[in-house]
């Protein structure tokens, strides 16, 4: 019984691939660690195959889609095993219909992984997306249906097309032979003494999926199907092989190249497994020419690709930023440069400017009560932070009817918490400017926290990678590349109802008059880590210390004022929700976007350097503290973080040799916020010494920690509760969606509020 299994064709296919077909397997490892969530949690790679979205929908057709995509993989792991090890399984070319036979019995990975696939949907619609079993049934029929029309569509056409060792036997024979009745029957029982195949194999499942038995040689070897039949057999499944090959090319292609039409819009996660089926398709055309040397020319090929294909134009296109123009000169990003765009007088001019703001906001209030100034600083975590401050903005400026926006000079901060501050002020403006709108409604936390990193991932896989020519567009007279970024963009503009979509000049008069709060975003230069300040008003005086300050000639220059450097670029026509984008450069999601100047600037996240705005707040703070002491009542700084400050320490564990190598790496990253937080609160403690006035703090966290599940969620237990946190990605489970809004009514985020309320009162 044990010999019976072991040398079945199924479960030698199986052991085939572990021993020769590496790449394969991996490709297939690959995916089992997505759908389980084991890969790319950080990036919400999981969520785009587990909810996979169709015109911003998760739907019977968006499953359909994915289904499609994954019968095509299947098929495609059938096509590329055959084409590589159907050699080694001579048999197959005595059998009718040998290629539908080989794919049932090389089925057990994909058997395995549909099953694994099928349970990690279930268990995440249930359990994250609040779907009933009848909402799941529909997901899955669509799914299953998707594979099995691609599947019987590409098999329908082998069995049409690709012939067996019986119909070239037949066509050759001569009318003699047809004359003496050679049945199939008779050939079959000459040919079992045919040489054995390279690999045993006792027995195979049949069309029927029922186990056939293989007759074993006799010793007797007569020779009616010579070498040339046979292979004959397997050139000409080959070659339909090849047509299939191509046809799945030619359709990324085309999806590429028309995806700005909806209709071709598919779920990324769809296209990821377009990508991972064209690796298999490459991987198999490599494994059939080198054999043993298939990994070793994997390997050769990758850098050969890094350092020849990727230095060309062709592959090289830098991803810049929308409104700015790229064909002045470039400005020089050198020492003299930077000295002369940081002079005192440019200082004291900026400074002169802003003061003028900070009168205007003054004029707000009655002249026989000084009050209170906000600052309010957002951490950065993608779009979890960005719902997370729009809800925490929402909620507060609510409970004080409308005085804490008021109220508010300056915001800062970081990454999406950046833009979700940037987002809530747009929605402020609009209300200050008679627009009929209730900022304060549901539904704008809803279109914030859609999924941003479908049409993400959608552009890197299929017109990042798949295709070399790249395609432009145009935005104020200017040509751009269609890349992620702009994908973002996009995405974020039709989700949001085009609120942020205008250039950074359109906030110049409305921060001049104090209708709204001053934003100054500061993303980081990968040149060489200065800040990047960006903000509808010249900011030079953030750049380095006071020009009082005996130090000022002495200190390095800490930041670049982007309207005064980039002036003759069209700095102030920068796309809003492009400098919003460009703070929140996550890698590899987003592309590095690159600006005119000699050498080039990289910009990168914000959150590098400071995730939480404090540093930035504090420095606007010291720039003005003369005024500020004199005018106010004191300083409100209002830090919106998507993490609690005060985690539980966590105990040491018996690291494995691997862990501990990774160990230090891992320790800095994972303390990375710890980290700022103490600088950060070193920073206020220091600014008490020297700021004439009273400065408070309130933090207003995104955690789990008390949490009011009576009135958040009444059905939900501390157990789900604590496996419910936000991942750090652009795309946001409807479960994680809730909890993030939900947290508002924690007993920490309550408390926090009203100390906003009675601070603001005073």
């Amino acid at each position: 019984m044990f010999d019976k299994l072991r040398y079945s064709f199924p479960i030698q296919l199986l052991l085939n691939h572990v021993k020769n077909n590496h790449a394969l397997l991996f490709l297939w490892i690959m995916l089992f660690l997505i759908v389980t969530g084991n890969f790319g949690t950080v990036f919400g790679i999981p969520y785009l195959f587990l909810d996979p979205e169709y015109h911003g929908l998760t739907s019977f057709w968006s499953f359909f889609i994915v289904g499609i995509s994954i019968g095509g993989y299947i098929m495609a792991f059938h096509i590329v095993s055959y084409i590589v090890d159907a050699e080694r399984f001579k048999f197959l070319g005595t059998l009718t219909k040998p290629f539908t036979k080989f794919s049932i019995n090389n089925s057990v990975i994909p058997l395995i992984f549909l099953i694994t696939y099928f349970i990690a949907i279930i268990r995440f619609q249930y359990f994250a997306e609040d779907k009933n079993w009848s909402q799941i049934f529909i997901l899955l029929t669509g799914f299953i249906l998707g594979i099995m029309i691609m599947v019987l569509m590409l098999y329908i056409y082998f069995w049409t097309t690709n012939k067996d060792v019986f119909k070239i036997v037949a066509s050759r024979v001569d009318k003699k032979l047809k004359k003496s009745k050679v049945t199939r029957a008779q050939i079959l029982k000459r040919y079992h003494t045919e040489k054995h195949s390279r690999v045993r194999v006792d027995n195979y499942l049949n069309l029927s999926l029922r186990l056939r038995m293989r007759i074993k040689p006799l010793g007797e070897k007569y020779q009616l199907f010579d070498r040339e039949t046979i292979l004959k057999v397997f050139d000409q499944n080959h070659l339909n092989s090849v047509i299939i090959q191509s046809f799945i090319i030619v359709s990324i292609l085309v999806i590429g190249a028309f995806r700005d039409v909806p209709f071709f819009q598919i779920p990324a996660a769809a296209s990821g497994i377009l990508f991972f089926t064209i690796l298999v398709m490459l991987v198999g055309s490599i494994s059939f020419w080198t054999r043993k040397w298939t990994i070793a020319v994997i390997i050769a090929l990758l850098v050969f690709c890094d350092y020849v294909l990727l230095q060309s134009d062709l592959f090289s296109k830098s991803s810049r930023a929308y409104g700015l123009n790229y064909n002045t000169a470039a400005v020089p990003y050198n020492q003299k440069k930077l000295k002369e765009s940081n002079t005192i007088q440019n200082i004291a001019v900026d400074k002169k400017s802003t003061q003028k703001i900070l009168d205007a906001w003054r004029n707000k209030f009655p002249t026989n009560k000084k009050p209170k100034m906000v600052f309010i600083c957002a951490s950065g975590g993608g779009l979890r932070s960005t719902l997370w401050t729009t809800t925490a903005l929402q909620t507060a400026d609510s409970l004080t009817n409308g005085q804490l926006m008021r109220q508010t000079m300056l915001m800062s901060g970081a990454s999406g918490g950046m833009i979700g501050l940037a987002f809530y002020r747009a929605l402020y403006l609009q209300k200050q400017q008679q627009i009929d709108i209730d900022i304060y409604a549901k539904k704008h936390l809803h279109n914030v926290a859609k999924d941003n990193l479908n049409p993400v991932i959608f552009t890197l896989l299929i017109n990042d990678l798949f295709i070399p020519f790249p395609q432009y567009f145009k935005y104020n007279g200017q040509e751009y590349l269609k890349d992620r970024g702009y994908a973002f963009e996009q995405q974020f503009n039709k989700n949001t109802h085009y609120v942020l979509d205008k250039p950074l000049s359109a906030y110049k008069v409305p921060v001049a008059k104090s209708i709204v709060p001053m934003v100054i975003m500061s993303p980081t230069i990968m040149n060489d880590g200065r800040k990047l300040y960006i903000s509808s008003q010249q900011v030079s005086y953030m750049n380095t210390a006071d020009i009082n300050s005996s130090l000022h000639t002495q200190n390095r220059i800490r930041g670049i004022d982007f309207l005064r450097f980039f002036k003759d670029h069209d700095a102030e026509k920068l796309k809003y929700l492009t400098a919003l984008r460009m703070g929140a450069t996550f890698p590899y999601v987003f592309p590095n976007v690159t600006l005119p100047s000699d050498p080039p600037l990289e910009i990168m996240d914000g959150g590098i350097a400071d995730n939480f705005g404090i540093v930035d707040a504090v420095k606007f703070l010291y720039n003005f503290k003369d005024w500020i002491s004199k005018n106010t009542s004191g300083v409100l700084i209002i830090s919106i973080r998507d993490s609690e400050k005060n985690r539980p320490i966590k105990k040491n564990t018996n690291y494995t040799i691997l862990e501990k190598l990774f160990t230090p790496i891992n320790s800095i990253y994972s303390n990375w916020d710890n980290i700022q937080d103490f600088n950060n609160e070193s920073a206020i403690e220091f600014a008490e010494t020297w700021f004439d006035g009273k400065i408070d703090k309130v933090e207003v966290e995104y955690s789990n920690v008390d949490f009011n599940f009576e009135q958040a969620v009444p059905t939900m237990t501390k157990k789900e509760q604590d496996a419910l946190r936000a991942s750090l990605s652009w795309r946001l489970t409807e479960k994680e969606k809730k909890h993030i809004m939900q947290s508002i009514y924690s007993t920490h985020n309550q408390e926090a509020l009203k100390r906003i309320s009675n601070l603001l009162s005073e």
